[in-house]
């Protein structure tokens, strides 16, 4: 990860990054021969102007043979993300640069040529590894009731990336893709237990252009069945869409929401078809307050599942202990420094001690050794059983460049 942030560059129009020795040079200045590239390939060129001769490719070229180390500027008019390497077979020790794909006319130069392997991938996570990160999940003594997709007892998770793929990391460190595409067009995931009345954990997607709310049925494998149409319209009205489990003690997996236009929080109650009943106000205000919901299961240890909100002004995190139907009076379970997580992640018990935890993946605002800027670091809270949780943990650093999971 520290190569990425050292050598990959974006193509930045009309900017000049002369103390790096990078210029990224706009449409309007850019030599006549920038536009010869033809759209679909990867240009460089052996003069730092898109000037000299032109090699051209759409294919990885592990090795640039009589090219190699000798091109001075290049552009990417594929559809792909394209990873220049510094060494041949795509070794990114000696670092990297990933470019967009860019318009006819604009190019990339650099006064040094070090290019010496080319790759095309869909998101900039894979000029160095895989389109999903490292999840590590323990065996569970016993069944929480989510969390675990697959019937293994170990927490699992759902990764979107970039491109907008989905994929399934069954908590041993690998992953497998479960949607070729589209989940872009959802602005909420949120998972918790079985919708479908089927013994399967389900996903709950909103549709951001149509307001829709779908279920996904879980298969029991880690896959999704065909969607359902559970909200006709109406749900973009409602921010925090949060699966919580069985709040009502009826046996049926209901959902909480907050709508934006009041900051009332709203219950979503399971009904036996697998969609949702009427719904109920369970928060009369103020809940506009919370930039994030995590529906963490039963962290207090009363049999009823409770909810972790995150105030935004204040970066406290707050436990609203379930009740029959309801949530009860909040408990503070984080002093502060909460606004440096980009998401929270409520998967069950990752730990292997029979208590659900929590995680969460850092924005630029967290902070290591007194200098912010820290993105993409997957940090794990055990549950202490008690509605708190342990210090958290520095799990795993490469979490960047993803698109949200649950």
């Amino acid at each position: 990860m520290g190569n990425r942030f050292t050598r990959s560059l974006a193509t930045l129009t009309g900017l000049a990054l002369t103390g790096a020795g990078l210029l990224t040079v706009t449409a309007t200045p850019a030599a006549a021969s920038a536009y010869d590239c033809p759209a679909g390939y990867w240009c460089g060129w052996s003069g730092q102007s898109a000037t000299g001769q032109m090699y051209k490719t759409n294919k990885n070229v592990a090795d640039l043979g009589s090219w190699d180390n000798k091109i001075h500027s290049y552009v990417n008019r594929t559809k792909s993300i394209a990873c220049v390497y510094e060494n041949k077979n795509y070794n990114y020790a000696g670092g990297y640069w990933s470019a967009d794909p860019a318009d006819a006319g604009e190019y990339i130069s650099y006064p040094t040529a070090t290019a010496s392997s080319v790759k095309f991938v869909r998101t900039e996570r894979e000029c160095v590894g895989q389109a999903y990160p490292w999840w590590d999940s323990q065996t569970s003594p016993k069944a929480l009731g989510f969390g675990d997709m697959n019937g293994d007892r170990r927490a699992d998770m759902l990764v979107r990336d970039k491109a907008g793929r989905l994929w399934f990391t069954p908590g041993d460190g690998t992953g497998r893709l479960v949607g070729t595409g589209g989940w872009n067009s959802m602005n909420a995931l949120t998972r918790h237990g079985d919708f479908s009345r089927d013994g399967r954990e389900d996903l709950i997607a909103r549709e951001a252009s149509t307001g829709k709310l779908w279920l996904y049925p879980g298969t029991g494998t880690g896959s999704l069945g065909s969607r359902k149409l559970i909200g006709t319209g109406g749900w973009n009205g409602m921010s925090n869409i949060t699966a919580v489990g069985d709040l009502t003690g009826d046996g049926r997996s209901d959902l909480i929401a907050v709508e934006k236009s009041t900051g009332k929080l709203y219950l979503y109650p399971g009904t036996s078809t697998g969609t949702l009943g009427s719904r109920k106000l369970i928060g009369t205000g103020g809940w506009n307050s919370m930039n994030a919901l995590a529906g963490v299961g039963d962290m207090d240890g009363d049999g009823r599942p409770d909810v972790y909100a995150r105030e935004a002004s204040t970066g406290k995190l707050w436990l609203y202990p379930g009740r029959s139907a309801t949530l009860g009076g909040r408990v503070l379970a984080g002093t502060g420094g909460w606004n440096a997580m980009a998401q929270l992640i409520a998967v069950g018990d990752f730990s292997g001690d029979g208590r659900p935890d929590l995680a969460a993946v850092t924005n630029d605002k967290y902070v290591i050794d007194g200098y912010a800027g820290n993105l993409g670091w997957l940090v794990t809270y055990r549950g202490r059983g008690n509605g708190l949780l342990a210090a958290g943990e520095r799990t795993d650093g490469e979490w960047w460049g993803l698109n949200g999971a649950c």
